[in-house]
């Protein structure tokens, strides 16, 4: 299996891009509004120790996302690095975060942002992907 590292780090990086763009002036407010968090609470953080963690684990997410697409013998391209991504995104880890919204009777609103995010996520990775492969 050959590790496209330069693809995975570039994914990494625009999953890190997005999220900044996503839980920042996309959706930030209605996030902070849903989870119930102000913006006090919020600045309280150890946002190195969480930016450096969500980095770390885009990192890992791009990399079982390559991993994933090396288990295909045929040349993917961006049209199947899509389709696989979305279902990733949308078949495990939506779905995942739905459930346990459900039983932690979390507001429809942050299920909504948060799966987003994801789908998001793992679409951008897997275009990344499957352009740089």
């Amino acid at each position: 299996m050959h590790i496209h590292w330069l693809a995975i780090g570039l994914a990494a990086v625009a999953g890190f891009v997005v999220g900044g763009l996503w839980y920042g002036p996309l959706f930030g407010k209605a996030w902070m509004r849903a989870r119930g968090i102000s913006h006090e609470q919020a600045a309280k953080g150890n946002m190195p120790l969480i930016f450096g963690t969500t980095f770390v684990l885009n990192l890992i997410a791009a990399f079982m996302l390559d991993h994933l697409y090396a288990t295909y013998d045929a040349p993917l391209g961006l049209h199947y690095s899509l389709v696989i991504a979305a279902i990733v995104g949308v078949g495990f880890i939506a779905t995942s975060i739905g459930v346990n919204y459900l039983f932690s009777r979390q507001p429809r609103a942050l299920f909504l942002i948060d799966a987003g995010y994801w789908i998001t996520i793992y679409l951008v990775m897997g275009a990344i992907l499957g352009l740089l492969r």
